[in-house]
């Protein structure tokens, strides 16, 4: 598909993966259109205005934008086989292939750096890729999360063209094992824990995964043992995070390598991005220099409010490791944590049950609050026999105080009700694309109300 120049189609467009892509198909395509159940629901959000300014033409998911003279239909995991548009591509014979091996086949011949893990690879793959652009190598980057840097109302910010035969910088994906289409020449592997499947299927996963690594692979402390023998060099990076200000600081190379989003794990992350900048011949002291403006990846750690008397934070927490992070990040300091998650999906939540539990239960301290949304419903054919309320049951015997909440209006009232100056605000979740407005309209409104006391 890299090689053609006609019509190409992405199924379930809005997702972070597919939107970074077909921005990437835009480079070589002479047509590139999308739909998305969401978009049929919802055509105002700001992400559609941001596809069809960098050339995405969007259409409704029913099937007719796909005909004999379509070159190609992109689907991701997410899309389920009775969807309009691959009927469609199926009754006109036109190709369908996964996002993944697309954007292998781009790819290919390229010099490829691939970012992988359980967590924490969105933003590492953002911090490489600012990493590389302000050094001068004007990579090409297709990442799962948007770069505040490089977003604006006409740009999302998860895509970025660069030179033609140069650096090729990626977000790889576990929880569909399509990180096995890549063999990059250097990789990044953040850590390994528990997610979409049990520990050992992910170890396993991964070990197949390092075994296509052509040169060396950047890694976490303790991550080259679950590795075992491999061809490629295993560089590990052992640091010891020391808060500074509102982020943290390493020593790394004999240089402090300082980034200013809050958490030891973005301080472990921008070691890994930094190291192999260094195993790239960059200079230490000049890859320290830029890391030190990153300006974060949206919804990673976020901050929306405009420096109020409670920080509000918006943040893409979906598993256990990373709600845990984002939680212990922001309550550095002592001050309360008042939390909203809602998960992502059905069999999701289901599949980490107890882990999330005992995550949550783990990071919530007593000052803390927690509140619940009911499950985002992506519609499909998902298995709906849990709900947020066996989640909070199991927190609740941990000795957390949580609140089921069925709309985020109601949320937004008893968080405000609650919130005293010093507090911490922290919007969590995936998929649900009003989260973002959510803690946009929660920063907003704590301000207005302390200035009014």
């Amino acid at each position: 598909m890299g090689a053609m120049r006609g019509h190409i189609h992405l199924a379930g467009v809005g997702g972070v993966g597919m939107s970074a892509l077909a921005q990437a198909l835009l480079w070589g395509h002479e047509r590139v259109t999308g739909s998305d159940r969401l978009y049929d629901r919802e055509a105002g959000l700001p992400i559609w205005a941001a596809l069809e300014a960098a050339g995405v033409e969007l259409v409704p998911q029913d099937g007719a934008a796909v005909d004999g003279r379509t070159a190609g239909v992109v689907y991701s995991t997410a899309i389920e086989e009775d969807n309009a548009d691959l009927v469609a591509a199926r009754r006109w014979g036109v190709p369908l292939r996964h996002r993944a091996e697309v954007l292998a086949e781009l790819t290919r011949g390229r010099r490829l750096l691939a970012v992988a893990g359980t967590a924490g690879k969105t933003t590492t793959t953002g911090m490489l890729g600012w990493a590389l652009e302000q050094l001068g190598a004007d990579p090409t980057v297709v990442n799962g999360g948007a770069l505040v840097d490089w977003t604006a109302p006409d740009r999302l910010g998860n895509a970025r063209r660069g030179h033609p035969d140069g650096l090729w910088v990626i977000e790889t994906d576990e929880s569909d094992r399509s990180l096995l289409h890549f063999r990059p020449a250097w990789s990044i592997l953040t850590n390994i824990s528990q997610d979409h499947f049990e520990l050992a299927e992910v170890e396993a996963l991964f070990r197949r995964y390092a075994a296509g690594v052509g040169e060396g692979l950047v890694c976490g402390e303790g991550v080259g043992a679950v590795l075992g023998e491999m061809s490629a060099r295993v560089v590990e990076v052992g640091v010891d995070p020391v808060a500074v200000g509102g982020g943290h600081e390493v020593a790394w190379r004999g240089e402090r390598l300082t980034v200013p989003q809050p958490g030891a794990h973005n301080a472990l992350n921008a070691a890994m991005a930094a190291e192999l900048c260094a195993q790239l011949g960059y200079e230490p002291a000049e890859v320290a220099r830029v890391l030190a403006r990153f300006g974060g990846i949206q919804r990673r750690l976020e901050r929306v409010d405009g420096g109020g008397p409670v920080r509000v934070f918006d943040d893409y927490g979906h598993n256990p490791a990373k709600l845990a992070a984002a939680w212990s990040a922001l309550a550095v300091g002592g001050g309360r944590v008042l939390g909203v998650w809602r998960p992502h999906g059905y069999g999701p939540l289901r599949a980490m049950l107890e882990p999330l539990a005992e995550a949550l239960a783990g990071a919530c301290r007593p000052q803390d609050r927690l509140w619940l949304l009911p499950v985002y419903d992506a519609g499909g054919t998902a298995d709906r026999s849990i709900f947020s309320a066996d989640l909070a049951r199991l927190v609740r015997e941990r000795g957390v105080a949580v609140e089921l909440v069925e709309t985020h209006e109601l949320v937004a009232e008893q968080m405000l009700a609650e919130a005293r100056a010093g507090d911490t605000v922290l919007v969590m979740g995936a998929r649900d694309p009003h989260l973002p407005a959510f803690a946009r309209e929660m920063a907003v409104r704590t301000q207005a109300r302390f200035a009014r006391e």
